[in-house]
């Protein structure tokens, strides 16, 4: 099986606009990663607050671009049933294609939850079948059966404001499921519950990768880094090996 991943040369920047001229202004969020990823991994990404984790995972998922033409991310999405699928460059596609990819292929947790606060559970774990223009009832079936697979059925009419912490991560959770992507993303998932809640969305994340969803974590926990099968660390925006 060919990677379902591959990263090369990622470099991300931002622009000081307290200096002046060009390299000096310049704020290195990732130098030059390289990263390969297989279908079916369970990878933890760690690092210190600013070493540029959560930013490659915006980068993975399309939600931001590399800033180099040197950089490349390939991505390989099912394609006719095929195993091996076809490769697809995330980092060429325009802003709309992104989002088709996300909508089908690209699963992602955000740590703040990001649900519509004017919206039902299930009308926003249903949103990437909107996008990728499922019917009205099928997007309520298949948003109901995200919902049951994270146990939050009997919440599905409740709004986000009715929730606790863990149960509006866990309707993040179902969102990023209902297209059932080949690959999920999850940026520090865990970061702001409590530990009941923590241990329960871990363990659904699990469960998930055992029925073969390739899982990419980014936490600052170590005893979330542990349950994966492999640990990356960043450091100042690169990839490294050893502790953070």
């Amino acid at each position: 099986m060919k990677p379902l991943y591959q990263l090369r040369a990622v470099s991300k920047y931002f622009r000081d606009p307290s200096y002046r001229g060009a390299d000096a202004s310049r704020i290195h969020a990732l130098r030059d990663v390289e990263l390969t990823i297989h279908r079916h991994e369970l990878l933890a990404i760690t690092g210190r607050s600013g070493s540029g984790k959560s930013t490659l995972l915006h980068l993975m998922a399309g939600l931001d671009l590399p800033s180099t033409r040197e950089s490349c991310i390939l991505l390989r999405v099912p394609a006719n049933g095929a195993a091996e699928g076809e490769t697809v460059r995330v980092d060429s596609l325009s802003e709309d294609g992104r989002a088709r990819l996300r909508a089908t292929s690209i699963g992602f947790v955000f740590q703040s939850f990001q649900l519509l606060p004017a919206l039902q559970a299930w009308q926003n774990v249903a949103l990437p079948l909107l996008f990728s223009g499922v019917g009205l009832a099928a997007r309520r079936e298949r948003a109901l059966d995200a919902l049951s697979r994270v146990e939050l059925l009997l919440r599905a009419n409740h709004l986000p404001g009715q929730l606790s912490g863990g149960e509006q991560q866990r309707v993040a959770l179902a969102r990023a499921i209902v297209s059932r992507p080949s690959v999920l993303l999850a940026d520090e998932p865990t970061g702001s519950l409590d530990g009941e809640s923590s241990r329960t969305v871990l363990a659904h994340l699990k469960a998930l990768h055992a029925e073969g969803t390739t899982v990419v974590l980014v936490t600052h926990d170590a005893k979330t880094a542990r349950l994966a099968q492999r640990r990356i660390v960043m450091v100042d925006g690169r990839i490294t090996e050893g502790e953070d």
